[in-house]
């Protein structure tokens, strides 16, 4: 089997077996942070980060859509 490779959704740094990853799930009204585990980085829409300082990055912004 091929493993899945992931990337960072702001760098694009790219793992196969990625460690201390940050997977994010949302939409216009919520957003979940999860620490990275295959069952959350495989659904759909789910966001990838190599880092907590790179989630922070698109939570900033995700915020940011709300309030301009």
């Amino acid at each position: 089997m091929i493993d899945m490779v992931y990337r960072c959704e702001i760098c694009g740094t790219e793992s196969q077996k990625p460690a201390k990853w940050v997977v994010i799930h949302c939409n216009d009204a919520q957003l979940n942070v999860f620490k990275w585990t295959e069952e959350a980085a495989e659904k759909p829409h789910a966001r990838h980060y190599c880092g907590e300082a790179h989630a922070q990055v698109y939570i900033s912004r995700w915020f940011e859509s709300f309030c301009s």
